[in-house]
């Protein structure tokens, strides 16, 4: 038994880590069993270390109990087997909030409570992109129009984004073949970087694992089950105590011809079981864009599932899917803002605009797309950089009016218009393509209500000079995008 180390403390949500010096004989990667053992009053967490190249051995570790750890590791390695320590986990600063999980069947929230409603855009290989445009895309993160970013680990061999890039995940090269038994320190320190920069934007890093869009050019769309398990368990040892990641285990998971369903199976549980953490894990479906014959769509009903991520042009399904699973829904593919010949990439503002109000209207989220064609393919969906289109402003207002509402705010069931709101308190009508000029609401009698026309197109909003209680009819404005917000006037505190 080695001698006890004591650690300087770590804030609550952060990350404890534990460098050490050990053997490079062999292939550390597959020879070096390391597991660390966290204990805090009655909890106890199981970690697993890994081997982070150049001879370091590395254990992360989020704490989520303020107070008193101690650890305890045990490997077949004699530098890093009976390793014991202690650290005081100090509360979080006022603006870290934890790790985002499932509330109940339709909401999110951060591990102390606080509300979280998913805005989320899609960049899936902009960690490849040059160090210019990185920093393009983070300073466009920073306007503050999304929380969440999906991203791609494995490289894209896709429309606009073919160049080769410049590190992989594993060793190895394109000429020569990859290891897949070893793994690039060069390339996970740089995707810990990248997510390290979300994390101080305060972005949440929805990490696609497997994607189909290699078509065997690198080929780690085709490694055994050993190999991908192996892939699996790395990047949750590595990257699982960044409070901001999410796991998507896969993008269009049913256009890799290589993996059968059972394969997906045993990779959900797979990352079920190794993240300590209990992270947002999801899978993602293809489509033949405007075929609904083309959709497979994974068994959401799991229960290592944590929440729908799906693919449909139709978000008005919301409601439906929200029914069947029991699940916060994410629609992360809907279709994208561009000018593109493809039919999923041309939406105009006004339509992806449209279907994100809709999907939130409906209690469920949907993520944002931009592909303007650019002169050097630097398209915001491939790459990142910058957004030449307008949806993401009309996100950063809806992100606005959502934030504003109360946190127990909930879909209402009306036949003929989706509703969120807190009965007696607060109601959000949407009416989409609908142009009514009026609208007759049943109110309580002895509570007097606010009326609100909201613009979402035009990013205004509007306070009615009356205000109502009981059987009222509310005038509206005979236009399409138009949303009609209802809150009950509070009380003047003397």
């Amino acid at each position: 038994m080695q001698n006890a180390m004591l650690h300087e403390p770590v804030p609550q949500w952060a990350r404890f880590e534990l460098q050490l010096p050990g053997s490079t004989e062999g292939n550390p990667y597959l020879d070096t069993d390391w597991t660390v053992i966290f204990c805090h009053d009655k909890t106890e967490q199981k970690v697993s270390g890994f081997y982070a190249g150049n001879g370091e051995y590395v254990v992360r570790f989020m704490p989520s109990d303020i107070g008193d750890w101690t650890y305890e590791a045990f490997s077949n390695l004699p530098e890093l087997n009976g390793l014991q320590g202690s650290f005081t986990c100090i509360p979080a600063a006022a603006s870290v909030h934890g790790p985002v999980r499932t509330l109940d069947e339709t909401r999110f929230a951060y591990a102390d409570g606080t509300p979280f409603y998913p805005f989320g855009t899609t960049a899936y290989a902009w960690i490849y992109q040059s160090e210019a445009l990185r920093t393009a895309t983070l300073n466009t993160l920073a306007e503050g129009a999304f929380n969440k970013i999906r991203m791609c680990l494995f490289p894209k061999n896709y429309s606009f984004n073919a160049e080769e890039p410049t590190f992989f995940p594993f060793v190895g090269s394109s000429e020569k073949g990859f290891d897949y038994t070893r793994f690039n320190p060069v390339y996970w320190e740089h995707v810990e970087n990248c997510i390290e920069a979300l994390l101080e934007l305060q972005i949440e890093a929805d990490l696609i694992l497997f994607h189909p869009y290699d078509k065997g050019r690198w080929g780690f769309d085709r490694m055994t089950a050993d190999e991908d398990n192996r892939y699996l368990q790395y990047a949750i040892a590595r990257l699982g105590a960044y409070r901001n990641v999410w796991w998507s285990m896969a993008n269009e998971y049913d256009f890799m011809s290589e993996k059968a369903m059972s394969d997906w199976d045993r990779l959900i549980s797979l990352a079920a079981e190794e993240d300590p953490y209990a992270h947002l894990l999801s899978i993602h479906n293809g489509t033949a864009m405007y075929i609904p014959e083309s959709i497979v769509m994974y068994d959401h009903s799991r229960p290592e599932i944590t929440h729908c991520s799906i693919q449909h042009w139709d978000v008005t399904l919301v409601t439906s899917w929200r029914a069947q699973y029991g699940k916060p829904v994410i629609v992360d593919e809907c279709g994208y803002e561009g000018n593109l010949q493809q039919r999923w990439g041309n939406l105009s503002a006004e339509e992806m605009t449209h279907r994100i109000w809709e999907s939130f209207a409906r209690g469920g989220y949907a993520s944002h797309g931009e592909t303007f064609l650019h002169p050097e393919d630097e398209i915001w969906w491939a790459k990142g950089g910058t957004l030449y289109g307008r949806s993401h402003e009309h996100i950063r207002f809806l992100r606005q009016v959502a934030e504003q509402m109360p946190t127990d705010t909930m879909p209402i069931p009306l036949r003929d218009v989706p509703v969120m709101g807190v009965e007696g308190e607060y109601y959000l009508h949407y009416y989409g393509q609908h142009q009514p000029g009026y609208r007759e609401v049943d109110l309580p009698e002895e509570q007097e209500f606010v009326a609100e026309w909201i613009d979402t197109q035009g990013m205004e909003i509007t306070r009615l000079v009356q205000t109502y209680r009981g059987k009222s009819r509310i005038p509206l404005p005979s236009r399409p995008y138009f949303a009609l917000r209802l809150s009950a006037v509070q009380p003047v505190v003397e």
